[in-house]
């Protein structure tokens, strides 16, 4: 049993899918948007391409001129930086030896020449570093001074760095000493984005300031993915439990044609803000053998906050939001009249039975108004 707790690891990722790279000074043996992807990085042996060995993570080339390699990463999300992860995996010989990070709160992102889908073997050109000029990103703040990485050989290859910071960021500035390569970035903290009272918004939404409080189990994907506002890549970027030991060697139904399981998994969330809900959305894309057979929404107002442990989680009265309800395989649900309850709630749990795998849940609905 694992819950979200103050270490980094389980802080929030505010760098999704929506994060992009800006400008990159060089990426001549594998470009920055590397540093993004959500998967774990790999190495393809005695693979090479025509500008060298073939990496999965950012590698610009052995300097030759005087300065250092750097990039601009917009945030998928603003927010509140509480932490990095650099993974320097597979990079051995070949790593960045230091590195330093800087930010800013750009309310007008200047105009930049847009960067082609592979800028493997490429450097910035000069109408990019003059476009980019405008963006004065050598004076942001610099929230990690130049900092010693380690190779990425299994045991050093995972670097943590907590951030004392209560600024909200929109940019960041990742500065290589002098170049090198990395294999991934993970940017974590706190979403902080402005929300109309008066709009149905999603209440769950990473992007609205939700966070996964604690779960059962995450044995092939974290819940925290399923309030991702991109649509999941994969079944990697949903929330999918290993199979329960106690299912019965024989399955057996209710009258609904629900599954009657003695067990099941959950995972509870808190809404960006306190809200009441309209209706509902449950997505099983990717998941095809291997989706939950049925699934429970329950809610509850809490103003303040619990340590959510097993035992306080299941002492709270939770009110059914979603009924046990039938799903099925790679499909989009979509729930409005099937709603019992609507709040007003702080916090959901949702339910799978017995086991398996979503990719994203959406709870719509309206800050309540107190």
């Amino acid at each position: 049993m694992r819950y979200e707790n103050e270490n980094l690891h389980d802080k929030k990722l505010i760098m999704c899918n929506e994060s992009k790279i800006i400008f990159a000074t060089d990426d001549w043996f594998a470009s920055a948007e590397n540093l993004l992807k959500q998967d774990e990085p790999i190495f393809k042996p005695n693979i090479f391409t025509d500008f060298g060995k073939w990496m999965d993570g950012w590698e610009t080339r052995r300097k030759r001129i005087p300065g250092h390699d750097w990039c601009i990463i917009k945030l998928g999300l603003p927010g509140v930086i509480h932490g990095l992860h650099v993974d320097t995996a597979f990079f051995t010989g070949n790593y960045v030896p230091r590195f330093s990070l800087q930010a800013a709160n750009l309310q007008k992102e200047p105009s930049m020449p847009l960067r082609s889908s592979d800028m493997m073997g490429k450097a910035a050109t000069s109408e990019m570093f003059e476009s980019v000029k405008e963006f004065n990103s050598e004076k942001w703040s610099v929230i990690l001074p130049m900092t010693e990485l380690r190779p990425g050989y299994d045991e050093t290859r995972h670097n943590f760095f907590p951030i004392n910071s209560e600024q909200v960021w929109t940019h960041v500035r990742l500065n290589i000493y002098p170049d090198g390569g990395i294999a991934r970035l993970r940017i974590y903290g706190k979403v902080r984005c402005k929300i109309n009272t008066n709009e149905i918004i999603d209440l769950v939404s990473i992007r609205n300031g939700g966070i996964c409080k604690g779960y059962s189990n995450a044995h092939y994907g974290h819940p925290r993915n399923i309030i991702r506002p991109d649509p999941a890549i994969n079944m990697g970027d949903g929330w999918e439990t290993a199979r329960r030991l106690d299912r019965p060697p024989i399955l057996d139904a209710d009258e609904f044609g629900i599954l009657r399981v003695p067990g099941n998994e959950w995972a509870v969330f808190k809404l960006s803000c306190i809200g009441c809900i309209s209706h509902l959305e449950v997505d099983t894309a990717h998941f095809k053998g291997n989706f939950p057979d049925s699934i429970r929404i329950e809610g509850v107002l809490i103003r303040s906050d619990i340590t959510w442990n097993k035992d306080n989680i299941n002492k709270i009265n939770w009110e059914t939001i979603l009924a046990p309800v039938k799903l099925s395989a790679d499909c989009l649900h979509q729930y409005g009249k099937e709603i019992k309850s609507k709040g007003p709630f702080s916090h959901v749990k949702i339910t799978i039975a017995p086991d398996g795998g979503i990719s994203r849940v959406r709870i719509y609905g309206k800050i309540h108004i107190a």
